[in-house]
């Protein structure tokens, strides 16, 4: 029993860490962006951008991992599918739709409500009710997010942004759920590698459409440390904060189970923030700085009242399809 539970243990450190380096790859990405958006390209543009590189990345990595699985893929097809139009394409096409008619820091802060849904999910799906320590953990991050966001004064709401940022939260909340099915037998890297395929297709479709703006200037790129080609930061959003960040999201939440893991992503504000400062300079107040300790005291307060075992438990490898 002892060697069980030191087990776990191991298990849950080294899925924090993951989900820690998941956080901060996926953090990056706003300030990298921000380079590109600056020099004249538009959101849509570099978001489908990254997800483009990051899917060519996981390509040949993707078909390694699903040699004899294809039939797992087969038998997931809808869970697939969801992940790559919920959690890859929803979450950042309707981001962007709310940033261009509402305030940046409410719109991330709605879709940043996505671990509060994830509770709820699991709450009324499978009847998993949230312990009072999870609850209090929820709360204090949530109030964190707020100062760090520094949306506490005069922000202006949109009721369309609103809308938009809330399907943010939607395809946000549907990631850390789907993430965490380590019962299909298809491989994490494969679907992060599926997910981004179907991403950057829906992404480029809504763009062929009209529905997400696409402008793009190859001019070099500037930030606080000087300028760069532009294929620097499109390289660093496409690699690390798509192709690593998605496999890495994948392996921490079936480590952590999803509501674990959504709440530990809160730690990409924290980043956020922190490549803000090295690559724009933006510096965080001193409200900021209160509200990030806040988000980790939440994430501690939700360890505290998670269950000793992960939802899930990862399968035996299935048998190599005739």
């Amino acid at each position: 029993m002892a060697s069980v539970l030191s087990s776990a243990g191991r298990r849950t450190t080294l899925g924090l860490l993951i989900a820690v380096a998941a956080a901060f790859s996926f953090g990056m990405s706003g300030a990298w962006a921000r380079g590109l958006i600056d020099a004249g390209w538009t959101p849509g543009a570099a978001v489908t951008v990254r997800v483009w590189v990051g899917a060519i990345a996981l390509l040949i990595p993707t078909l390694l991992a699903l040699r004899g699985r294809w039939g797992a893929v087969r038998r997931n097809a809808g869970m697939v599918l969801a992940y790559g139009l919920l959690a890859v394409t929803a979450t950042q096409l309707f981001y962007f739709q709310a940033v261009a008619v509402m305030d940046v820091g409410i719109a991330l802060l709605i879709e940043y409500t996505a671990p509060v849904a994830v509770v709820l999910w699991l709450w009324i799906r499978r009847g998993e009710r949230p312990s009072a320590r999870s609850i209090a953990g929820a709360v204090v991050a949530f109030v964190g997010l707020v100062l760090m966001l520094d949306i506490v004064t005069g922000a202006r709401l949109d009721l369309g942004g609103i809308l938009w940022a809330l399907g943010a939260m939607v395809g946000a909340a549907a990631y850390f759920i789907l993430s965490a099915r380590s019962d299909t037998g298809v491989p994490p890297i494969a679907l992060a590698g599926l997910g981004l395929l179907i991403g950057a297709v829906g992404l480029t479709l809504a763009g062929v459409l009209g529905v997400l703006p696409m402008t793009w200037t190859t001019d070099d790129i500037a930030y606080r440390f000087g300028t760069v080609p532009w294929f620097v930061p499109v390289l660093a959003i496409g690699l690390v904060a798509a192709a690593l960040a998605y496999v890495l999201g994948i392996v921490s939440t079936r480590m952590l189970g999803s509501r674990l893991a959504s709440f530990v992503a809160l730690a990409e504000v924290v980043a956020a923030m922190l490549f803000g400062w090295l690559l724009l300079g933006q510096l965080p107040d001193l409200l900021q700085a209160i509200g990030a300790a806040l988000v980790l005291a939440g994430v501690v307060l939700v360890k505290l009242g998670e269950p000793q075992a992960p939802e899930f438990v990862e399968p035996l490898p299935e048998p190599v399809d005739g």
